[in-house]
C-alpha cells in the first residue's frame, strides 16, 4: 500500500504565458521536498487550445492536468480542492517560483502547528523591465508581500474576525489545511462568493480574503512565515497605469462586498444613482490629473462606491425576497 502525500500543489491557469510557467514549474521541480511526498494538480480552466499533452511533468510520479471547462478562478480552485488527495494543499499561481524548500517549510510549519489554518509567506518581484518608482505604492495590487522576519499569527476571537488581519496570507503560494479548504468549499456554493473572484477578463479579486475569512470563522488560525519564499513574474504590461488603475478599482470593489458577506460594514451601502457625484468629489481630493499614481487612488474610492451600491442592491433584493407575498421592503435612504 503507497504512503498517504503530505501535500498536493495546486495550479489553476488559462492560457498561460508559457515561459514564465516553465519557470513554475521548474521551481517545483527544484524543491526538496521528495516528489513521492506530493502532487501536482495543473487545473487547465478552459484554455484554448488545451495544453495538457505540451507538459513534460513526468518528474512527479503523481502529477495530473484536470480540465475544468467552467471558466473562473474559483472553479478551478474548487476542482483542485476536489482532486487533491494530500493532507495539505498549497495555491501557485502560473507566474510563481517557489523557493526550492517551499514545501519542505509548509509540512513543517503546519506539522508544529496543528492549529493552523492558512498560512503564506513573502512575495518578492522579477519584474520583466525596471518599474516606474510611482508603481511600487502599489505593490500590494501585484500580490507583493514582504513583512519581515518574524512569524505572525492571527485567530478569532468571540466568534468571528472583527477585522481582517494584517498577516493574511495572500493567494500567491497560500497553504491551507485540508478542513480549511473544505470550509471555504462549502460556503463556495453561494453564487455571491463565487462572484469574488477572477473570471475572464474581469479583475476582481476578493476569492483570497473570502478564502481566510471563511477558515478563520471555522476556528482556525492564519499567518505569515517569513520562511516560505517565492518570485512573482511581472510582465512590463501589469505596470502601466490603465492596468493599475483597472485592477485597483475591481479589487477595491470586491473588498466592500468580502467584508460585508463576514458581517464587517466599515461602508455603508449607496444608492447606484449617487455614484457619479460621489466620484467627481472623490476626484477634487485626490487630483487624479496630476499623475499616474494618483490617478490610480481615484480608481480605488470609484470602486469602493461601486461596492457600496452593490451592497445596496444585495440589502435591498435580501429585504424584498423576506417580505410577505405581495409586498416590498425597500431600502430607506
Amino acid at each position: 500500500m503507497s504512503r498517504p502525500l503530505q501535500l498536493s500543489v495546486i495550479i489553476a491557469t488559462h492560457n498561460p504565458d508559457a515561459g514564465r510557467f516553465r519557470q513554475t514549474l521548474e521551481g517545483l521541480r527544484a524543491q526538496t521536498l521528495p516528489a513521492a511526498a506530493w502532487e501536482l494538480l495543473v487545473i487547465d480552466n478552459g484554455s484554448a487550445p488545451p495544453f495538457a499533452v505540451r507538459l513534460e511533468l513526468g518528474w512527479n510520479p503523481a502529477a495530473r492536468v484536470v480540465r475544468e471547462e467552467n471558466l473562473g478562478l474559483t472553479s478551478a480552485r474548487l476542482r483542485g480542492f476536489g482532486e487533491a488527495t494530500g493532507g495539505l494543499l498549497v495555491l501557485v499561481d502560473d507566474d510563481n517560483v517557489l523557493a526550492p524548500d517551499y514545501l519542505a517549510q509548509v509540512v513543517a510549519r503546519f506539522t508544529a502547528e496543528p492549529s493552523l489554518g492558512a498560512l503564506g509567506g513573502r512575495s518578492r518581484p522579477e519584474f520583466e523591465e525596471d518599474p516606474p518608482p510611482w508603481t511600487r505604492e502599489f505593490d500590494g495590487l501585484l500580490a507583493l508581500r514582504d513583512l519581515g522576519e518574524t512569524p505572525l499569527r492571527a485567530a478569532c476571537r468571540d466568534g468571528g474576525p472583527r477585522e481582517y488581519p494584517r498577516c493574511a496570507p495572500i493567494g500567491a503560494g497560500m497553504a491551507l489545511c485540508r478542513e480549511g479548504a473544505a470550509a471555504y468549499a462549502a460556503l463556495a456554493r453561494d453564487p455571491r462568493h463565487r462572484a469574488l473572484d477572477r473570471l475572464g477578463n474581469r479583475l476582481v479579486s476578493g476569492g483570497d480574503n473570502d478564502m481566510v475569512m471563511t477558515i478563520m470563522e471555522a476556528g482556525f488560525a492564519v499567518g505569515y512565515e517569513p520562511n516560505l519564499r517565492l518570485t512573482h513574474l511581472i510582465p512590463a504590461r501589469r505596470l502601466a497605469r490603465r492596468h493599475l488603475g483597472a485592477l485597483n478599482r475591481a479589487i477595491a470593489r470586491s473588498w466592500v462586498r468580502v467584508l460585508a458577506l463576514h458581517g464587517i460594514e466599515p461602508w455603508p451601502p449607496v444608492r447606484r444613482s449617487s455614484i457619479w457625484l460621489r466620484q467627481q468629489r472623490a476626484a477634487w481630493r485626490t487630483r487624479p490629473w496630476r499623475g499616474p499614481a494618483e490617478w490610480v487612488r481615484w480608481q480605488g474610492l470609484c470602486g469602493v462606491f461601486e461596492g457600496q451600491a452593490d451592497l445596496w442592491e444585495l440589502q435591498n433584493e435580501a429585504r424584498k425576497s423576506a417580505a410577505p407575498e405581495g409586498a416590498s421592503a425597500p431600502l430607506q435612504s
